[in-house]
């Protein structure tokens, strides 16, 4: 496994379209378990093939606070949305921004797993947010396209000083 470089705003691979998995090989296969490394080392909860320059339609969601429970989605497609929540937002591809985002709240996506099986996952709160956000990621699009108000500085919690 490998930490890839997150791709950033600005970069043009972010504003393509990924291209559809036909199969499974072992590239692909390296490249699901090197975006959840790099996932997990940037704290992200979320991964999009095209943010490590990868156009394919590959995504990696972890919102579980102990981060065990990867959910791995390639060639994706949302088959039903309802709600609605709006809420702050980030990017691993927009370091340091956040803003706020309307999303729908509960979501059923259909997609493949690693061994190319059909299945639906059902995702509310944050997951729901999770996956539009990152599927956005496969048509080229990044979150601060939909923000409402303008991106804010991230603020960074202070580190308390040590005793002496």
């Amino acid at each position: 496994m490998a930490i890839r470089n997150i791709r950033e705003m600005g970069e043009e691979v972010l504003t393509k379209r990924a291209k559809e998995v036909k199969e499974m090989t072992p590239r692909l296969r390296q490249l699901v378990e090197d975006m959840l490394e790099t996932m997990y080392s940037a704290y992200g909860v979320g991964l999009a093939a095209p943010q490590v320059g990868i156009l394919k339609r590959i995504v990696v969601i972890d919102v579980s606070e102990d981060q065990d429970t990867p959910y791995v989605l390639i060639n994706p497609e949302i088959i039903e949305k309802d709600g609605e929540q709006t809420g702050m937002e980030g990017c691993l591809s927009v370091p340091g921004k956040q803003g706020q985002v309307t999303r729908p709240q509960h979501v059923v996506v259909r997609a493949q797993n690693e061994d190319m099986e059909t299945f639906e996952l059902e995702g509310e709160d944050l997951l729901a947010r999770a996956i539009c956000h990152e599927l956005d990621h496969l048509d080229g699009h990044l979150y601060v396209e939909l923000v409402e108000g303008g991106l804010q500085d991230v603020e960074e919690p202070e580190e308390e000083e040590e005793a002496e």
